[in-house]
């Protein structure tokens, strides 16, 4: 398969995600003019970053007012696991592909660009990636764009609903895993109990939500993996 057709081949494919995209990033656009930035700054965010768990928590880092290095170490921990998913993804590219290639193709790893790409047969054509990212990306940053700047103009109420479908996305991520895996579900539930005990301490209240987030998310991560360390199943 040649380039071009392994380049439209994986702009097709991505097309799914991309609609999805352009729905959620709306909702990350008006949250980003809700905390103060501008709708270039929210736009520019969403072309050279794909992550919304991680934009949304830079969002708050920055509506609340928190230094730049707890925003950044923020950052650094909640998209911890795409440092993971990169190598293993250019890992499935052929032995003979250029470092730049992987380098490229690393800037935009999202977990549903991840999953496709997994599907592919060895090796992966680094072209086919190439086509989901410029499908996916425009989408990212337009819904972003139009949700920063078409914001102010929808009535409250449909602003307040698009802030619960936002939550309810997130929901959505967890509880059907939470079902069936109970250490995931101990897991939300400690996260939620800390957050809202930290918010709730006069001492503590007055912590960044940046910080707050390294604070319980660090500590949990490290007890649960070593409490329930993932068995390697042998053949």
């Amino acid at each position: 398969m040649g380039r071009r057709r392994s380049f439209f081949q994986g702009a097709r494919d991505a097309l799914p995600v991309s609609l999805g995209y352009l729905s959620v990033s709306f909702t990350l656009g008006l949250a980003a003019r809700q905390a103060g930035m501008s709708a270039l700054q929210a736009t520019v965010m969403s072309l050279i970053t794909n992550t919304s768990a991680g934009q949304f928590a830079g969002i708050a880092s920055f509506g609340a007012g928190s230094p730049l290095i707890f925003t950044a170490l923020t950052q650094a921990f909640v998209n911890l696991r795409y440092i993971l998913m990169s190598l293993s993804l250019t890992q499935r590219f052929a032995q003979s592909g250029h470092l730049a290639q992987k380098l490229l193709a690393a800037f935009d790893v999202t977990d549903e660009l991840f999953a496709l790409a997994m599907k592919r047969d060895r090796p992966l054509d680094p072209f086919y990636y190439y086509g989901m990212m410029a499908a996916t990306i425009p989408c990212w940053a337009l819904g972003t764009l139009l949700g920063a700047t078409l914001g102010n103009l929808l009535p409250q109420p449909v602003i307040y609903a698009v802030n619960v479908a936002l939550y309810a996305m997130f929901i959505a991520v967890v509880v059907p895993p939470a079902r069936t895996d109970t250490k995931i579900l101990k897991l939300v539930a400690l996260s939620m109990g800390l957050s809202g005990l930290i918010r709730a301490l006069p001492v503590l209240g007055g912590i960044a939500p940046g910080f707050r987030v390294i604070l319980i998310a660090l500590p949990l991560s490290f007890f649960f993996a070593r409490r329930y360390p993932i068995r390697e199943v042998k053949p």
